[in-house]
């Protein structure tokens, strides 16, 4: 915010619309996929004029995190949200307090647009967009596997493994778990709790299969979830 960028240039739509047309004149791709995510003004209308804004100068699509630039805990405004997708004719992607599948289907359901981004709720389980309610430990095995394998540092490492634990450890063992403060400590607890050890030859194959995936991705759509 306080260096002009970020959040901070919701309050300048037309300088977002020329960013928007240098970044399409500098690609000069037909297909190239523009987008931007955004939070909201606290005059709807803004939020709304800025966006209309983008969509003219060629955005294809946008993701509206549904509360202000003050805001952290309070409620997401999904009416706001909507009200941006029934202004618009290019997709709109809601964000916002994504827990759970059922909070995606939901928000979905309400506002009508046609995808719903996660971010605390990928965190805690990564498969949720697969149906799982919890993280399944496969996910912790494949973490461990690529984040060890590619040499991960382990403020990062223990983070993400923290999140993934929170719906599925003990109140005991969280506590003994969130406190390890080394790899190895991590890696002894996984196995003496959950079966989970690093096995090298695992990692070679997720590594593969994510180079594979991302050669396969049609970049120039919106990946998102309905």
């Amino acid at each position: 915010m306080a260096e002009g960028y970020g959040a901070h240039l919701i309050k300048k739509p037309e300088l977002i619309r020329d960013m928007v047309r240098q970044t399409q004149s500098r690609i000069n791709q037909k297909d190239f996929s523009i987008s931007i995510k955004i939070r909201l003004h606290k005059n709807i209308r803004e939020t709304v004029d800025l966006c209309q804004k983008a969509e003219h100068a060629g955005i294809s699509w946008v993701t509206v995190h549904g509360r202000t630039v003050q805001q952290r805990t309070e409620p997401v405004d999904y009416d706001a949200i909507k009200t941006i997708n029934d202004s618009l004719s290019i997709p709109v992607v809601a964000n916002g307090d994504i827990k759970f599948l059922e909070d995606v289907e939901k928000v979905h359901a309400n506002t009508g647009v046609k995808g719903v981004m996660a971010a605390r709720g990928m965190l805690q389980n990564p498969a949720m967009y697969a149906g799982y309610e919890n993280t399944p430990l496969q996910c912790v095995q494949d973490w461990v596997d690529l984040a060890i394998g590619l040499g991960t540092p382990f403020p990062c490492f223990h983070y993400h493994l923290i999140a993934m634990m929170e719906r599925v450890a003990s109140k005991p063992e969280k506590k003994v778990f969130n406190t390890l403060n080394s790899t190895s400590a991590v890696l002894d607890f996984l196995k003496e709790y959950y079966n989970v050890q690093y096995n090298d030859q695992q990692q070679a194959k997720i590594t593969e299969s994510l180079a594979d995936h991302l050669c396969g991705l049609n970049l120039d759509q919106p990946d998102i979830q309905s």
